[in-house]
């Protein structure tokens, strides 16, 4: 309450005295004096923005629930005539322990027409976070600990302030925008999920609606270096696979990033930031999440309720799909440990398969947490990006922006351009070629193996970055594996390397981490991609997993290489990339498989490039859709024919109006005959014709799929039918 007031009443009379100012005759005012009902005061600039903040002490207002938080609004200058409001609206969030946006920040957009909003987030710094924030509001701030972006809380908060600023008539509901990097882009992928609905304290979606009931939504989003599922990007358990339509976090419990979520842990509360204390709030209890996860293994029931927390309230991957997301730019730093490529390309994959003309763009590149480099050049290149997606997608201005994905490659220096870009219409078209490595000789992951010495060098926390190198001499009790020096002209990795291989192991909390390197002909090698993956005991058992995307050139005579450890680990909390398991075991590798996504066409460099064989899919999972039309097995699929080892399968049905089908035949070809079969059936029946292959024919299948399949009956045998009909089953 203020002057007798309640907060709606206050919104209404100010949205009816601003409604008045702009259909009053003469020049339009440069004046907003206040926002958020006069809570927050406005100036002008010298060149005409209007700003609504300040720096210091703070400037907070109430949110839903009576959490004071620290804002920062800004307009462009008033029109020299006409009405002023209506703004389309751009809300700027901060990274993990940061805090609002200023001016100087908020003027990228403020110049392009766009007002602009910014808050600290609950529990940090001004918003709660210091000790004089909470003491200048000691009954607000009991509940304004950080709650690790809840959608709940935080980003609730946000869309209630973008409702506000919408009653007052300032910013046009329809037209608001969304853009952060890290915890701010968490918070822009959460909102551009939601759309246009509201999470309620149970988790219930509702509506969005400003205070008023005006109906609100995002027009656009740009999330950066965001995560979509926080149980996966904290504790990954190999799941993820980037050619599957839906990879939800199930199965047994990850693999702690133990020094980055150490560091983050630390960062936060020295921001300053506010968390609660241990135990007193199951929803936000940072201390005893860390607490818990840091004790390791084995993970019991309260580990599992904090993964179903993850999941239902701060990841934006498991936000009910049923409404269309807004359009949404989404970038992810190749070399980014913390919330790698996987994060956005896991989103993708399920909302095309959900809403295949929904608007969606990725944009990868060397940026983003340790171990990234930042590179201007891609950075550049996302401002660019973002402003056109913004202007197109909230104002309704410049053409289409490109969609599918954009890749910059990582290179060395720091100080080098990045290689590309490459675009594709999609993720699945991004690297048309694979280079492929098998090696059936069985071998153990020894349970102590690995040097803590280049365990810390390539630490994100601990290490010296994207380009650190180390030495290249193999590691004893270490799985090793190494393609061919690359020929001349080398080649580029674009995409995540995947591990297929039969795995045999005892211990129920082992771990198994892996790195690709390249090996230079100096003997140095450099961290290309790595992977953490918790396998189910027993075996020997086929599984497959994969390394987090990078986009790498190869350089002429460079060895791309291979580890599997028990632990990415240096030895301590601020070294342990991986934090290692405890009563860790050995693991027995064989069969092992390796497959590198290539930017070099099949056949490319004397045909050492080849077309991507079949996914692995596992049990229970299905291709993306974008990856359908790529997958040869899937090619064959649609045909009713599947390849098992050495034969072509065909499913055939004799129609139910035939007596028989005495002399059927099936003929496949391609550019040359691949297969025959001939079968024999009463009417209605059904069965699998196996068809034998030459080698010429088996790698065409597995490598192409694309064939042309004829199916006859010259002796049949009918209940009234004049003509055969087809046989086989889409």
């Amino acid at each position: 309450m203020q002057g007798g007031l309640s907060r709606r009443a206050r919104t209404a009379i100010g949205a009816v005295a601003l409604a008045v100012a702009l259909i009053a005759p003469g020049a339009a005012s440069a004046e907003i004096p206040s926002v958020f009902n006069g809570d927050v005061s406005c100036s002008v600039e010298p060149d005409g923005v209007r700003f609504c903040g300040s720096s210091a002490p703070r400037s907070t207002t109430k949110t839903w629930d009576g959490v004071p938080i620290d804002v920062n609004v800004a307009f462009p200058p008033a029109p020299a005539a006409g009405a002023d409001g209506g703004y389309p609206l751009v809300m700027m969030f901060h990274g993990y322990g940061g805090g609002k946006f200023g001016l100087s920040a908020m003027r990228r957009f403020v110049d392009r027409g766009y007002a602009t909003f910014s808050m600290t987030d609950r529990g940090f710094r001004e918003s709660c976070g210091s000790d004089a924030s909470r003491a200048a509001d000691p009954a607000g701030c009991a509940k304004g600990y950080v709650r690790l972006m809840d959608n709940r809380y935080e980003v609730r908060d946000a869309q209630l302030f973008a409702g506000e600023l919408a009653d007052a008539g300032l910013v046009d509901p329809q037209r608001v925008g969304a853009i952060g990097g890290s915890y701010g882009g968490g918070l822009s992928m959460a909102l551009g999920a939601l759309k246009d609905r509201m999470a309620m304290p149970d988790g219930s979606l509702v509506p969005w609606t400003s205070p008023s009931g005006t109906p609100m939504q995002l027009a656009a989003a740009a999330p950066n270096i965001p995560w979509t599922d926080l149980a996966y990007s904290l504790l990954p358990n190999g799941g993820t696979l980037d050619y599957i339509r839906h990879s939800p976090y199930r199965g047994r419990l990850g693999v702690e990033k133990e020094s980055l979520v150490s560091g983050l842990y630390v960062s936060g509360l020295a921001a300053p930031g506010f968390y609660a204390p241990e135990g007193s709030d199951p929803s936000a209890d940072l201390t005893g999440w860390r607490n818990l996860f840091n004790a390791g293994e084995p993970y019991g029931d309260a580990a599992e309720a904090i993964v179903d927390e993850f999941t239902t309230n701060h990841s934006s991957y498991y936000v009910k799909p049923s409404v269309e997301p807004a359009p949404m730019l989404m970038s992810s730093g190749f070399t980014d440990d913390l919330f790698p490529a996987d994060e956005t390309i896991r989103y993708y994959n399920r909302l095309i398969a959900k809403h295949p003309d929904a608007d969606l763009a990725l944009l990868f590149g060397d940026f983003g947490h340790p171990r990234a480099q930042g590179k201007a050049d891609v950075e550049a290149a996302l401002r660019e990006a973002e402003n056109a997606w913004f202007d197109h997608f909230i104002r309704g201005e410049g053409d289409q922006p490109t969609e599918g994905a954009t890749a910059f490659t990582q290179t060395c220096p720091g100080s080098a351009p990045s290689g590309g870009p490459y675009h594709a219409k999609s993720w699945a078209r991004i690297a048309p070629g694979e280079l492929r490595m098998r090696s059936k000789p069985a071998t153990v992951i020894a349970a102590g193996a690995g040097d803590p010495a280049i365990a810390t060098r390539f630490d994100p926390v601990a290490g010296g970055g994207a380009c650190a190198e180390a030495s290249g001499a193999d590691q004893p009790g270490v799985a090793t594996y190494k393609l061919a020096p690359a020929p001349p002209g080398g080649f580029t990795l674009l995409g995540a390397p995947t591990v297929i291989a039969n795995f045999t192991l005892a211990g129920d909390t082992s771990q198994v981490a892996a790195r690709l390197l390249d090996l230079a002909p100096g003997g140095t090698e450099r961290l290309i991609a790595r992977g953490l993956w918790r396998p189910r005991p027993g075996g020997p058992k086929r599984h497959v997993f994969q390394l987090h995307p990078n986009g790498w050139h190869f350089d002429e005579g460079h060895v791309a290489k291979l580890e599997l450890l028990p632990a990415d680990a240096g030895g301590t909390a601020l070294s342990n990339y991986g934090r290692p398991s405890n009563g860790q075991q050995e693991v027995k590798v064989a069969k092992l498989d390796l497959r590198l996504p290539v930017r070099e066409r099949p056949g490319a460099l004397d045909g050492v490039v080849r077309a991507p064989a079949p996914k692995f899919v596992p049990k229970g999972k299905r291709l993306a859709p974008d990856w359908v039309g790529r997958d040869p097995r899937a090619k064959l699929a649609r045909h009713g024919l599947e390849l098992r080892g050495g034969r072509l399968v065909a499913r055939v049905k004799c129609p139910r109006e035939f007596l028989s089908c005495s002399d059927g035949r099936i003929e496949v070809r391609a550019r040359f005959d691949v297969a025959q079969g001939r079968f024999e059936l009463d009417g209605g029946e059904r069965a699998a014709v196996a068809m034998r292959l030459s080698a010429q024919a088996r790698a065409w299948l597995r490598d192409h799929g694309a064939l042309r399949v004829r199916t006859k009956i010259t002796s049949a045998e009918t209940r009234g039918a004049s003509r055969a009909k087809r046989l086989l089953r889409p």
